[in-house]
């Protein structure tokens, strides 16, 4: 298994998207072919100084469903210093989506990265095009042999060498527990059935920051809670920020069709969080989601060079404050909403030496 072990340096593990091939649920909704590409080609500028589209280096424009572009991924990842990746699970009452990329990837011993689950337990709706009420595959979650099922889908990913774990245990995340109203019953399910399997159990993490905020926050069967970024910080800073603050930012969003954030101050904001032994680190390269929604959010002012200099101080804050030495990156591939490592046309892998250069410690004497 691919243990992560204390005493060994920062594990970074990306968040990775499979949505880069079509399905037939998404071609219903948005057309034949439709995958994250198409919200990518058809971004534009939105102002002066805005950088859109982000486009793949080479007009690289892979699809997963090509064993040579994840290959492409892993040895990539692994040669810049991530630890693994961690693919996003659609799984509906027993229905899945977007599943090939990893069931491949399982069947195939040449992509070599570690890797893990996050379970994006959201109903799937038209979000990529502003409407998120539209549901196009509804979330459920049924009973005991409901779980059992999902269980027993999941047991092979968990079973392979190269899936990442704790203690020896499975690592598996959920993004919004507190969505799952019969969630202790499944969890106990699942634990039992993890050490029925010959596990000493699986280790669960929350993944949005939804609950943390939320008054009656407990992990209540989970191991950890990840600050996932951007947007554990922006919580933060508008719960935790001086009202002049908070009163600058609201007023910096009047009149504008998006929401414009400092990248340095999110930054500042991660770097400053208090030690918790409960939560896992975050971190993102940049974020842009307009090319998904032209209403959405955006950091301004965010750099390779910029992203080099705060990893390596984020790392070592783990290595002296966290219980963990892990770190969840936001993303390696989330096109759309600009959060990605994977080399573009104009930046080309400089984030992913930048990354490599803060786990190796070398930005640290830059």
């Amino acid at each position: 298994m691919a243990e992560i072990s204390a005493g060994k340096g920062v594990k970074a593990v990306a968040f990775y998207l499979p949505q880069f091939h079509p399905i037939p649920e998404n071609d219903r909704a948005w057309g034949p072919g439709f995958t994250e590409w198409d919200s990518v080609r058809r971004a534009r500028p939105l102002f002066t100084g805005h950088d859109q589209p982000r486009i793949p280096e080479n007009g690289y424009y892979y699809s997963l469903l090509d064993p040579a572009a994840r290959r492409w991924q892993s040895e990539l990842a692994l040669k810049n210093g991530l630890f693994g990746f961690c693919y996003y699970h659609y799984w509906f009452g027993g229905r899945r989506l977007l599943e090939k990329p990893a069931e491949a990837m399982l069947s195939d011993p040449e992509t070599r990265i570690p890797f893990c689950f996050s379970w994006a337990n959201e109903n799937w709706t038209r979000r990529w095009d502003g409407g998120k009420n539209e549901v196009i595959v509804r979330q459920e979650y049924g009973d005991s042999e409901e779980w059992r099922a999902h269980w027993e889908y999941l047991l092979p990913f968990f079973r392979d060498s190269r899936y990442i774990t704790l203690d020896g245990k499975p690592l598996f995340l959920i993004y919004k527990p507190e969505e799952i109203p019969c969630l202790k019953d499944m969890l106990d399910c699942w634990q039992e059935a993890a050490k029925a399997a010959g596990f000493p159990g699986l280790c669960l993490m929350i993944q949005s920051p939804s609950w943390y905020f939320s008054p009656s926050f407990d992990l209540r069967g989970f191991d950890y809670q990840i600050r996932f970024q951007p947007f554990f910080s922006m919580a933060w800073q508008g719960k935790n920020a001086p009202l002049p603050q908070k009163i600058k930012r609201r007023l910096a969003a009047v009149g504008k069709k998006q929401t414009r954030l400092d990248y340095d101050a999110l930054w500042e904001t991660t770097l400053s969080l208090p030690a918790d032994p409960r939560m896992i680190a975050g971190a993102c390269p940049d974020w842009d989601n307009t090319p998904r929604t032209k209403t959405g959010y955006m950091l301004l002012g965010a750099s390779p060079e910029k992203f080099g200099r705060y990893m390596a101080r984020l790392c070592e804050k783990i290595l002296r404050e966290d219980a963990l030495p892990l770190l969840f990156l936001n993303a390696w591939n989330e096109w759309g909403e600009g959060a990605y490592l994977e080399p573009d046309e104009r930046r080309h892998d400089a984030y992913l030496q930048a990354l490599k250069n803060a786990l190796q410690g070398e930005a640290r004497n830059g």
